[in-house]
């Protein structure tokens, strides 16, 4: 008896790789590892250290070789992707715990380097950054390498043998083997978990292949040899696609190719709303590694600096010179555009292994930020003067993160100055008017605004922090991820709050955290007052488009509603009727 056709279904993840694409489905089901303790004799356990050993150099030799191919075929900035997954061999700690539990529990290596790993990649998984939880993927990637070695097995597909066209569907991908992929035949791929800042995310761009992520269970409902659709614009999949479907998705197709088009002309075009306003557009980096994604993507220089990456998977921290070549790089490559460099904000969410933080009972509302670089005024120094020198190129300006009251403002301006006359005294040259701005992430520094723009320059809001702290809701937790509205009452009363403060004073007002990078809600904030956009590097000209099709009398005509408005839905509703109006082609075909 035939089988019956299946009908058309649709499944909506995450779009990390723009591009649409449609072939039959490979499904890829990897075995996991079976981890089994033994318990060793005395005088085995030497032994089992130096196989341990031996499997971290193996694992070197292999990610080394990986690091060179994507190198030779994608570049310098891909390749350093794997500087991450050496480091982490590298870390002391990790590796010694692992020495250290072999030795005194007489656990075989396998078992104790798993158990290790796992625990440092559930860390990871657990903290509020979203670059840093994905951080854990490229640790469960090294995790399963080395378990690999010390096994001796190989993964049970070699996806670099893959002939036949297809769409890759797994549970996950991880940044290794999304670079052994021929864009040839993978059309396109779709995986289980996995977010937008993933490396498998990056490499995927990189390679110019389609992907949706965070479909859950994909590789389990769907099947080997179905027909799919997948959509990288909107983070869509659709198994078994009718013909009006596939018609349809022509027509998107072209659309898209004509709205890229129309991005690239605008590129090097500034952010000018139709009556004039002109808008600072900037990009918010992590390293000296993204300078070519902020020139590419026509930023205005850097709005967000995040040097705390500079700190991470060392086993030491970076010294004043390393910092100083750095930043000193990246403002040389982007002048005369501004670039806003923050301050140091480890601590709470964000660690570095070497400096041996210790855990927290609520490391949101603790040692973090400003208040640990103010409790370790060396560290803090040498950033401080690293900063300084880089100055000389003249488009440096640096912020503080996390301040929540006027004690915080004046310590770190005294350190500043502290390190300005230790500077003169060795005739070394900086920027005597350096700007110096203050991040507003929590509400205490909103309500006393007024007091804090009589002191600097500038204004920052990261809006993810301030969000989190003002409705006590956490965008991580499901149970409560319902609550974290941008558009609040309470958030819209605080930004303008900010901005007016600021804007008595002389200083200006930026928003750094995403829905700066938001193309429904950056004309919100316009109307609001913000005179500066950062956002990250790949959606900046989608939000310079719709700033350059509007008016700023229509965006304080919506930020005038939004601020009587008591409902957040309602707000928001408004802002994506606003943005479809002013901008359809954006939006146009979404699903």
């Amino acid at each position: 008896m035939p089988t019956p056709p299946k009908g058309e279904k649709a499944f909506r993840g995450i779009a990390v790789s723009a591009g649409i694409c449609r072939g039959k489905i490979l499904v890829l089901h990897r075995a996991r590892h079976v981890i089994a303790k033994r318990d060793l004799p005395p005088n085995e356990i030497e032994a089992e250290v130096g196989r341990f050993e031996k499997a971290l150099v193996q694992t070197r030799q292999q990610i080394s070789e990986v690091q060179r191919r994507v190198v030779e075929n994608m570049g310098t900035q891909e390749g350093d992707i794997f500087e991450a997954h050496l480091l982490m061999l590298e870390d002391r700690m990790l590796v010694d715990e692992v020495i250290r539990s072999i030795r005194e529990q007489g656990a075989n290596a396998e078992h104790a380097f798993h158990a290790v790993s796992e625990r440092y990649a559930a860390a990871l998984a657990a903290v509020d950054d979203e670059y840093l939880r994905e951080r854990a993927d490229d640790m469960r990637d090294l995790t399963a390498r080395v378990l690999d070695n010390l096994l001796d097995v190989r993964d049970q597909f070699d996806l670099r043998h893959i002939s036949e066209p297809c769409i890759l569907v797994s549970h996950d991908l991880s940044a290794s083997m999304t670079a052994q992929l021929d864009k040839k035949v993978v059309l396109g791929f779709v995986t289980d978990i996995g977010g937008k800042t993933s490396h498998t995310a990056i490499i995927a761009r990189s390679l110019g292949i389609p992907a949706v992520v965070g479909l859950k269970t994909a590789s389990e409902e769907f099947d080997t040899g179905d027909y799919a659709l997948l959509d990288g614009y909107n983070g869509t999949v659709i198994v078994n696609p009718t013909d009006q479907t596939l018609f349809e998705y022509g027509q998107l197709s072209q659309l898209k190719a004509s709205l890229e088009e129309k991005l690239h002309e605008i590129q090097g075009q500034p952010a000018v709303t139709l009556d004039g306003k002109r808008i600072h557009l900037s990009a918010n980096i992590e390293d000296q590694n993204d300078i070519e994604a902020v020139l590419q993507h026509g930023a205005e220089g850097v709005g967000l600096f995040r040097t705390e990456f500079l700190f991470i998977n060392r086993e030491s921290a970076p010294g004043e010179e390393d910092q100083y070549q750095v930043y000193r790089r990246v403002a040389a490559a982007l002048k005369p555009h501004p670039v806003i460099i923050r301050t140091l904000d480890l601590g709470g969410d964000k660690f570095a292994s070497h400096l041996q933080l210790a855990q927290e009972m609520n490391p949101f509302l603790g040692w973090r930020a400003i208040r640990f670089c103010l409790a370790q005024p060396e560290l803090f120094c040498a950033q401080l003067r690293a900063i300084l020198r880089a100055s000389v190129e003249g488009n440096v300006k640096m912020m503080y993160p996390m301040i929540s009251g006027l004690d915080e403002l004046n310590q770190a301006a005294a350190l500043v100055e502290q390190c300005k006359a230790e500077l003169r005294s060795k005739n070394i040259p900086f920027d005597e008017a350096m700007d110096i701005g203050a991040m507003i992430e929590i509400p205490s520094a909103a309500l006393i605004a007024d007091t804090l723009a009589r002191r600097v320059k500038f204004f920052s809001i990261g809006s993810n922090d301030l969000i989190q702290y003002t409705l006590a809701a956490d965008r991580t937790n499901e149970k409560v991820s319902h609550l974290y509205e941008p558009t609040h009452p309470a958030i819209l009363r605080l930004i303008k709050m900010t901005v007016d403060a600021a804007h008595k004073h002389g200083a200006w007002v930026g928003v750094c955290g995403e829905i700066a990078g938001d193309p429904i809600l950056a004309p919100l904030l316009i109307g609001l007052g913000v005179d500066e956009l950062s956002a990250a590097p790949t959606v900046v000209p989608q939000v310079k488009y719709i700033l350059r099709r509007l008016r700023l009398t229509e965006a304080q005509a919506l930020a005038e509603f939004a601020l009587q408005c008591e409902s957040p839905s309602e707000i928001y509703s408004r802002c994506q009727k606003f943005a479809r109006e002013t901008a359809p082609g954006l939006f146009e075909n979404k699903t």
